[in-house]
């Protein structure tokens, strides 16, 4: 119904009432320039120096950061990078998916509205491109961070971003900033059918399937973080739609680094276990990923099921993420024009 309304309305509809353009601004996390240390370096600083990532920045984390892990770091993350990196384009996969979900969407929207794309670490970056949106006469702004799930180190620091931009414009635009989508039926569906179309793709039946999300310490989730519950009801959600019992369906975290304890099961320890438990056939998927990156196409694709093969497993998949796929446009689309609503 949106849809028709919009192209009813003429050329003029992503206008606001005084004729100020709207723009429309994905955001994911971020990918460093290139693959060597120095790039790697400079984007892990930017990263790990954020507060929301790295809650405590005392003195003792200054020490760690700058004596250990940028001098160590960089140069094994860049061969990680090494593996997954888009040659004819030289750049991150999630740098090249990112854009091909903005020229899509751009696409499917009505053609005066404004739409871009940026990283909230390294480029093009956040603050650059709603600058630059500004500057083009958007007078209001919706920011979509492309993370289903609330986490206060994803989403609420594109948030702080995004106001910290605004902070050095004189004449600043109207923003709104799109919630998480975790229990959106249209991202369920599209998740539910992404993964009945790849399993059927598959040269083997998994014995069963984990839903593997990014980890945040322990502690965070302890001080009110709502991220686990918005894991836990996707794959609540998730195993309804594809009529699938705990057992066959697992909840996971990885990514994590340090001492601290993160949320648990950990996917790594999961799937070691699963295959020394017997569990022969296996298949991940990331859901709260809308695009794949270093940490599903190198850390799920190769680390784990490597962690897999290694303890008597056989078969192993990494499915996709939604990317830039039909149905991973389609929800994309559908929180885009839910919350352009009353400005379109």
């Amino acid at each position: 119904m949106l849809r028709a309304m919009t192209q009813i309305a003429g050329p003029n509809e992503a206008a606001t009432p005084d004729g100020g353009r709207i723009g429309v601004l994905l955001v994911n996390l971020g990918t460093p320039d290139a693959t060597d240390a120095a790039s790697v370096r400079r984007y892990l600083r930017e990263f790990l120096t954020d507060p929301r990532v790295i809650e405590n920045q005392g003195l003792m984390w200054k020490l760690v950061l700058n004596l250990i892990i940028l001098p160590r770091r960089p140069r094994a993350k860049g061969r990680d990078y090494e593996k997954i990196w888009n040659r004819d384009r030289n750049e991150s996969p999630l740098k090249t998916i990112t854009r091909a979900q903005s020229e899509k969407l751009r696409a499917a929207l009505p053609a005066s509205l404004m739409v871009d794309w940026g990283m909230r670490y390294g480029n093009p970056s956040l603050a650059n491109r709603i600058e630059a949106m500004a500057k083009a006469g958007c007078e209001r702004i919706l920011v979509m961070p492309l993370y289903p799930q609330y986490a206060a180190a994803t989403s609420a620091t594109v948030c702080d971003a995004a106001f910290a931009a605004l902070a050095r414009l004189r004449d600043q635009p109207a923003l709104r900033v799109a919630p998480s989508y975790y229990d959106d039926p249209v991202y369920i569906e599209a998740l539910a059918s992404s993964i009945e179309s790849e399993l059927a793709r598959l040269p083997f039946r998994p014995d069963l399937l984990l839903a593997s999300f990014h980890g945040i310490p322990k502690s965070y989730a302890e001080d009110g973080d709502p991220y686990p519950g918005h894991c836990a009801e996707t794959v609540r959600l998730l195993r309804e739609r594809l009529k699938l019992g705990e057992d066959r369906l697992q909840l996971t975290f990885q990514s994590r680094f340090g001492k601290a304890e993160w949320l648990q099961p950990y996917t790594d320890k999961t799937v070691e276990a699963l295959a020394k438990g017997g569990v022969r056939n296996l298949a991940v998927v990331t859901p709260g990923f809308a695009a794949d990156c270093l940490e599903t196409l190198e850390e799920i694709a190769v680390e784990n099921a490597h962690i897999f093969k290694s303890n008597g497993g056989e078969n192993f998949a990494a499915i996709p993420c939604l990317n830039e796929s039909a149905g991973g446009m389609k929800v994309i689309e559908t929180v885009v024009r839910r919350e352009l609503q009353g400005w379109l």
